[in-house]
């Protein structure tokens, strides 16, 4: 593990601002996410959640403010650069290898893991902690359910070693039984250490997993504090996510 200080945030974005095109879609957004623990990023459909994850990731190019990943400024880097640095993506729609197998996409995205990482694992360790990928471990990825999809998406980025993991909506399209085993898959993944932002519509899932919560809506963050805090003010919720 790296030696950063003990008060360090795992990834902090400060004064963000985005553009697509000539639209302002991020305005001054700041939340942190602390090391360890889950964020989970909540709002409505367009209210920039996804946004702020491709800001993360280097994939606007304009983008200003500060984005640090344990202190160290990763705003202006590429994409590939952000992901050695030791971010990983499990991205909207899950974008796997469709023509690969599930070996095959373990492989591509497996790397060694770097000082900061929350723990060491390789294939065979995703593949220990998702059974129903070990089983078709050579069958085309393609060819696999929408919850099996999913897993693998997760294990593609696990096996990046990432120090950071983001979650971009990932329970969107699953059914019931598959969301509620999404939700023990990220409680177990924060403790063996993962700091994972969560970014979901089923707020329902994001603020039982969660420890924290910020709130975006039309690109400015309306709150931000710990998920007790969240679900404790209904207003709250229905006025930004209209879940109750």
């Amino acid at each position: 593990m790296a030696h950063e200080p003990a008060g360090t945030a795992a990834l902090r974005l400060a004064g963000v601002d985005a553009f697509y095109g000539g639209s302002h879609v991020l305005h001054g957004v700041s939340f942190s996410l602390a090391r360890g623990r889950v964020l989970a990023l909540l709002g409505r459909n367009g209210a920039g959640k996804t946004t702020c994850m491709n800001a993360v990731m280097g994939m606007l190019r304009t983008c200003s403010g500060d984005i640090r990943l344990f202190d160290e400024a990763i705003l202006g880097l590429a994409p590939d650069t952000i992901s050695r640095r030791g971010v990983g993506l499990v991205p909207q729609g899950r974008r796997i290898f469709q023509s690969l197998t599930v070996f095959e996409n373990l492989s591509v995205a497996a790397r060694k893991a770097r000082p900061g990482s929350a723990t060491a694992l390789g294939i065979d360790d995703v593949l220990t902690r998702f059974p129903a990928l070990a089983l078709r471990r050579r069958q085309v990825a393609g060819s696999l359910s929408g919850g099996e999809q999913q897993m693998l998406a997760i294990g593609r980025a696990l096996v990046s070693n990432p120090r950071v993991l983001l979650m971009d909506e990932p329970s969107e399209g699953l059914a019931p039984r598959i969301v509620h085993e999404l939700g023990e898959t990220l409680v177990s993944l924060k403790a063996v250490g993962f700091s994972i932002v969560l970014v979901e519509q089923n707020a329902t899932l994001a603020l039982g997993v969660a420890d924290d919560v910020a709130i975006i809506n039309t690109g400015r963050i309306v709150f931000e504090g710990s998920a007790a805090q969240a679900r404790a003010q209904p207003d709250l919720l229905n006025s930004h996510l209209g879940i109750l």
